[in-house]
């Protein structure tokens, strides 16, 4: 056996500077909308990183976002492309109830990768589901504009 190793590229993980600009960045793109939403950004352990409730978004939106980021982060993709896998003869149609943790099934929810590596996720809740789709998608466009 041989003592050599490969080295692995470190990864640089989601930082909390990454978390506060994906918050503000979703949240200036549902601002310009007019839509006021929360936002949750869960490190690749879920744990979370950052949250922000509009004080007018409807409560409920805490936990969606926080719900599609867990999912997005889970299966390491975007909400909206898991929505027709839920449905009744889809392949994850009996996952929403199998864990203890709830997964949510509605657009909002995006994966964070760097380097081709998971490192986190984004969950935006309160608008229409491809109106938080859409904000999440703008936070990330701003991360990679803002660190690569």
């Amino acid at each position: 056996m041989s003592g050599a190793t490969t080295a692995r590229p470190t990864i640089t993980p989601l930082t909390g500077a990454d978390a506060d600009l994906l918050v503000a960045a979703a949240r200036a793109a549902a601002e310009a909308a007019g839509v006021t939403v929360s936002v949750t950004v869960l490190d690749a352990g879920g744990h979370l990183l950052a949250f922000r409730r509009d004080e007018r978004a409807v409560l409920i939106s805490g936990e969606t976002s926080t719900r599609k980021a867990f999912t997005a982060l889970q299966l390491d993709a975007p909400t909206a492309d898991l929505v027709d896998a839920v449905q009744p003869g889809g392949p994850f149609h009996t996952l929403p109830t199998a864990l203890d943790r709830p997964l949510l099934f509605i657009a909002g929810g995006l994966p964070v990768h760097r380097d081709g590596r998971l490192i986190g996720a984004i969950g935006v809740g309160g608008g229409a589901p491809d109106q938080d789709h859409g904000f999440a998608a703008a936070a990330l466009d701003a991360l990679v504009q803002d660190v690569f």
